[in-house]
């Protein structure tokens, strides 16, 4: 029969047992937890992470060039051309309403860049003013072009008018480019030529719009006229002729200052006045 001393020594061996076991199934169930918890984080990292939607999109990588200061800039490749002035404007502070966007003439907001053919490696001019720069004009160009609109609405018609129709008699000139009355179209990449200009000589327009300059070539030189520095375009269609144009460039304060140009192209008067003036000096 056991001894009181034996039956304590054995009490407590049984406790020991309770507590190893306790504590073994304490740790596989802190395993088993664990083992729960980080199973989430696996099936996280299972998941695809996705392509970003830009990343999804056809991308085109286009030069800007602004003020002598170029910017690379990559976007999708179906953006607006309104689109393509929000990220210049991020590139460059300068507003959009500010900005006179070129690539083969003045860039349309409501085109995509697929459309307007912009591909990899485009360089695309950028003119404009920061709006103080713009205060800063005495006299501002819309004030002018207001001035001049009043003042030849008091006049006949400019084709009838005498200094005009010696030109105009001659009749139009056998290599004139084709005109498309009622359509716009953008600016050719070639000149435009085979027109007159006041004295009756035959003339050319280039638009070389890297160096944002308009050239005005006759037989015995060419004269190369920053685009900024012309006031206004005044333009009317030709008397029975009237998908020709006569054209005027302002180059100074009066009249005087005018540089004629005869039969232009109709389908190109807007692309050529957008181009010269801007749209963002109109807000």
């Amino acid at each position: 029969m056991a001894s009181q001393d034996e039956v304590e020594e054995l009490g407590m061996e049984a406790d020991e047992q309770k507590t190893q076991l306790a504590s073994a199934e304490g740790g596989d169930s802190s395993s088993q937890a664990s083992e729960s918890v980080s199973a989430p984080a696996d099936a996280d990292s299972s998941v695809s992470n996705g392509g970003d939607s830009e990343t999804d999109k056809e991308l085109v990588e286009v030069k800007i060039i602004w003020n002598k200061n170029k910017y690379d800039l990559k976007l999708p490749l179906d953006s607006t051309g309104a689109s393509l002035k929000q990220k210049i404007h991020s590139l460059t502070g300068l507003p959009p309403a500010m900005q006179k966007v070129m690539f083969k003439g003045l860039v349309p907001e409501d085109k995509t860049l697929r459309e307007i053919k912009i591909s990899n490696g485009a360089k695309v001019m950028v003119v404009g003013s920061t709006i103080n720069d713009v205060l800063a004009v005495t006299t501002p160009k819309e004030t002018i072009q207001q001035e001049v609109k009043e003042e030849e609405s008091k006049k006949e018609p400019l084709c009838r008018q005498k200094q005009h129709r010696k030109v105009l008699d001659k009749g139009k000139p056998d290599d004139v480019m084709p005109s498309l009355k009622g359509v716009q179209e953008r600016l050719p990449t070639t000149p435009i030529s085979g027109m007159y200009n006041k004295s009756g000589g035959k003339v050319r327009l280039t638009f070389k719009l890297e160096q944002d300059q308009l050239w005005i070539g006759t037989k015995e030189r060419t004269e190369k006229i920053p685009m900024g520095s012309i006031k206004n375009v005044i333009t009317e269609p030709i008397e029975d002729h009237d998908d020709y144009h006569m054209m005027a460039f302002q180059l100074g304060p009066t009249e005087a200052s005018y540089y004629w140009v005869y039969w232009v192209p109709a389908q190109y008067v807007d692309a050529i006045k957008d181009t010269v003036l801007g749209k963002w000096q109109y807000f």
